[in-house]
């Protein structure tokens, strides 16, 4: 692997996955089952029981500046002498700190280095074994996947190392590349699939390798141009997250545990519920706001993670973990908290509930979609998340005695990685919440009528959008774009900075469900048939989104505009395997 370097994404992708996982078959008895297409596969068997309740979530802490600098320090351009990868010149970076070499005191430095832990315990059950993360160094040491909380208005640079086995063997690669979904970013810190990078290794969008790439979080809302200062208020987001975003292995590494939150506030969602500002909406805050990572994934008959990337249908996953944890207990006091779900996927859709310890139903405060705060709160008894969706709810555990225990359940069947089928009851208890102490101090938290309003979308602009057709289908045993693979040297569209287009988004298909993530802006769904027939746009998808879900015979037309930066972009299937067997397509913003 010495100074090799990747230029022809359509030849080497096979070739890294077969030699990736080379020898990476686990040593159990599997089964030859026929699936619709005639071919016979192997079938794993289910995971081992295991008895629930048995390990406690920690609390949630954020990560520390790296020490206030980072040596070199950042700068505009890559820093190649010292180790950076070959990434782009950072856009606009004049613009913000004025001078080619960051200056003191201008942005929060983060320090984040993807590393392999080698005794990781998803459950007693099961043993020791390794995992990936992204370790950074917080105010109680250093952790994996550490929760990142940023401000609008305040920018990163995110310093990410890649400490990564570069001999590793198995499922996933040693290479890396960052995506920060959904932040409003230059495409050079997008985290780009085909900018993947080792100290060996650069992608096929990279111009070398490295041993770290910094990663320029502005923090700024779309409409930067348009509006001045750091853009428009209304496009803000509030729960983020990264995960790792290499061509053809994305499922794997964010599998292996390449996944974390990024929390941004601004003055409305400020994160402080003492907020003295009038314009603070007082939210539930930390400690008791609450980062809930949802995985499926799959053990093997001695208990160890098993994924087959080689398999365009991926690998199902029927055990959940939440925050890498198999069936856990959340302590909480009697008090508002904001729960933060993310479905980090790789394939398993969700449709969660909250019961009691009799399976009776419980209501909550359905308060933001995808990361971005709804114009009013919704009280809903249940809420559904496809992969890299998110859903933040405010529950009160107030209203419920010391000793109650709750249990937030999936009930939406799924028995592949195509897609759900119907809810059912009981369903699966992922997570047990006790209910076991008083506040030390009062809630001061609140729920209020309105959160965050909408952009007001113009019928003449609407009206004057081009139409951009993209259909997600499968042909020739991949998932495919416009009957088309993956390129990311290519783009396969090209919109000019500035503009707005109407993005049709179609699943000519019965047999699977698609969440198509769009990088870079949210957008808008303006209207949704099945098979050919109008049909409502629930309420909590009205708002502004950058997941789209495409059930099956279903079309969505979406609003976007493009501004602020130009670059290369990806949309792609949020369903992992689909993504890594080709259902991406990469499209620019030009001048």
């Amino acid at each position: 692997m010495k100074n090799e370097q990747v230029i022809d994404p359509e030849v080497d992708a096979g070739r890294r996955a077969l030699l990736k996982l080379a020898g990476s078959a686990p040593a159990i008895g599997l089964i030859a089952a026929p699936r619709t297409s005639g071919a016979v596969v192997p079938e794993m068997p289910p995971s081992p029981p295991t008895t629930p309740w048995l390990e406690e979530l920690p609390q949630v802490v954020a990560l520390a500046l790296s020490r206030g600098e980072l040596t070199p320090a950042p700068r505009g351009v890559p820093n190649g002498e010292s180790g950076e990868c070959g990434r782009d010149k950072h856009q606009r970076w004049d613009e913000f700190f004025e001078q080619p070499e960051l200056p003191p005191g201008k942005a929060d430095l983060y320090e984040l280095r993807a590393k392999e832990v080698a005794d990781w315990v998803f459950h007693p059950a099961y043993p020791p074994q390794r995992v990936w993360g992204y370790e950074g160094n917080t105010t109680q040491g250093y952790q994996l996947n550490p929760t990142i909380i940023a401000r609008y208005g305040q920018p990163i640079i995110c310093r990410l190392f890649n400490d990564l086995p570069q001999d590793h063997v198995g499922f996933g690669t040693p290479e890396i590349s960052m995506h920060l979904h959904n932040l409003h970013a230059p495409s050079e810190s997008d985290g780009f699939p085909g900018d993947y990078f080792s100290a060996s290794k650069a992608g096929p969008t990279l111009s070398a390798p490295g041993q770290f790439s910094d990663y320029f979080y502005p923090n700024v809302y779309a409409g930067l141009d348009q509006y001045g200062g750091i853009g428009d208020p209304r496009e803000a987001l509030g729960t983020l997250w990264y995960h790792d975003h290499t061509l053809d292995f994305t499922a794997s590494n964010a599998s292996r545990g390449l996944a974390g939150f990024y929390l941004l506030h601004d003055e409305l969602d400020s994160g402080d519920e003492q907020d003295p500002n009038p314009a603070a909406l007082k939210l539930p805050s930390h400690p008791y706001d609450y980062p809930l990572l949802f995985q499926d994934k799959r053990f093997d008959l001695s208990g160890t993670h098993y994924f087959d990337a080689m398999d365009p249908e991926g690998t199902f996953g029927d055990k959940i973990t939440v925050n890498g944890k198999i069936e856990p207990v959340l302590r909480v006091a009697r008090r508002r908290y904001r729960l933060r779900l993310l479905n980090a996927g790789p394939t398993r859709f969700y449709e969660f509930y909250l019961v009691t310890a009799s399976d009776a139903v419980q209501s909550f405060s359905h308060i933001a979609n995808d990361g971005n705060l709804l114009p009013a709160p919704l009280t809903r008894d249940r809420v559904r998340i496809a992969p890299a969706e998110r859903a933040d709810l405010v529950v009160n555990f107030a209203n419920y005695p010391r000793g109650t225990v709750l249990y937030l359940v999936n009930r939406l069947r799924q028995e592949s990685t195509r897609g759900p089928k119907d809810v059912r009851k009981p369903g699966t208890r992922v997570l047990k919440i006790v209910v076991d102490r008083d506040p030390p101090s009062p809630d001061l938290s609140r729920v209020p009528p309105a959160l965050r309003p909408l952009p007001v979308l113009d019928p003449e602009d609407i009206a004057a959008a081009p139409i951009r057709r993209w259909e997600f289908a499968r042909k020739g045993g991949l998932w495919t774009v416009n009957d088309g693979l993956v390129n990311v040297k290519s783009a396969r569209a090209t919109v000019r900075r500035g503009t707005a287009e109407i993005w049709e988004l179609v699943n000519p298909s019965g047999g699977w469900s698609h969440p198509i993530h769009v990088h870079f802006e949210e957008g808008r769904i303006l209207s949704k048939t099945v098979r050919g027939v109008p049909a409502t746009v629930p309420l909590h998808e009205q708002g502004r989104k950058d997941v789209f879900v495409l059930g099956p015979y279903t079309t969505l037309r979406v609003f976007l505009r493009f501004r602020d930066f130009v670059g290369k972009y990806v949309m792609h299937c949020h369903n992992l395997p689909h993504e890594d067997h080709a259902m991406m397509v990469r499209w620019d913003i030009k001048d």
